[in-house]
């Protein structure tokens, strides 16, 4: 009898999308146009898109939805089997919980997580997983009370601050000092880099960063400019972690040349904040190049971003 093969692979997360648009308030972007977004990103993240729906709304409600749509969205979780629903803004805790118990506790999430989550698993270098690390932290910290985390104990907690503190009144204490620390990893990435520049500034060398939307090309043409092997895919978030090649000018001038991570819409300020030692590179460059996708059909909106 021949032998079954069973795949190690673990299986792609089924997940379906969500979009809202405002009456009135339009934004940049068409929804469709985000929530299409939205779909390159959950396969950037391994995820398998089994569908999604829009709603436009005259005002936000505690479930994001309206009562119709999510009774809408409730039947077409279970008859997808759906593991994760995934929203195209972020939401508050409140509604989080909100749509998870009314969806019957399948996974939800939105489109903040989901970028930390594949920034999560571009990371390669201490400062890049610092920087992520950092990220996730600031975003769960208010989230802890619906998600019920129970971390790891690295110390104090119960017993070391008198009788009736809570188990998320630990966590929450444990996320902060976690925050505290990792702000002070990155503050020290931000020195070591700052004396790094000074010394470059010192050689008389030039500095060029590419900035651009995420996928833009920036990689591909660091890679044409300077014969390197930086990884270029055509996905979101290839490049977390500055690389930095030498070129050489037709006149004989060494130049070098950095790959940045690229910028996306709806990117909290906090997540941007957490990125502020790599950000310090662009700060200090001798030129900045704008690589844009012209072909694009939202080249417009995403040069508007950057």
């Amino acid at each position: 009898m021949p032998r079954k093969l069973i795949s190690t692979q673990p299986r792609a997360e089924r997940v379906y999308l969500v979009g809202v648009q405002l009456k009135g308030r339009p934004g940049l972007w068409a929804a469709e146009d985000s929530v299409q977004e939205l779909a390159e990103l959950a396969r950037s993240a391994k995820a398998f898109v089994v569908g999604s729906m829009i709603q436009r709304l005259e005002r936000p409600t505690p479930v994001y939805l309206g009562k119709g749509k999510l009774e809408d969205l409730r039947d077409l979780v279970m008859r997808k089997r759906v593991n994760t629903v995934i929203f195209d803004d972020e939401l508050t805790p409140t509604q989080q919980r909100n749509v998870e118990n009314a969806l019957g506790g399948v996974k939800v999430i939105d489109r903040t997580a989901l970028i930390l989550d594949v920034f999560a698993q571009r990371a390669r270098t201490k400062e890049g997983r610092l920087q992520v690390e950092l990220a996730q932290h600031e975003y769960l910290l208010p989230r802890l009370a619906g998600q019920w985390t129970h971390l790891e104990r690295l110390g104090g907690g119960i017993g070391t601050r008198g009788p009736g503190e809570t188990q998320i009144e630990t966590d929450r204490r444990l996320v902060r000092r976690r925050i505290r620390k990792l702000n002070k990893d990155v503050d020290d990435v931000s020195r070591h880099r700052s004396l790094y520049r000074s010394k470059r500034r010192a050689s008389g060398v030039p500095v060029a960063s590419l900035v651009g939307y995420t996928n833009a090309g920036k990689s591909t043409l660091l890679n044409r400019l300077t014969n390197a092997d930086v990884t270029a895919e055509d996905m979101l978030f290839t490049t977390l972690d500055p690389v930095t090649r030498k070129i050489q000018t037709p006149v004989g001038r060494d130049v070098l040349l950095t790959d940045t991570v690229g910028f996306i819409q709806k990117l909290p300020h906090a997540v941007v904040a957490a990125f502020r030692a790599t950000l310090e590179e662009v700060q200090e460059s001798t030129l900045v190049i704008h690589v844009l996708d012209i072909t694009h059909p939202n080249a417009a909106e995403q040069s508007e971003v950057v």
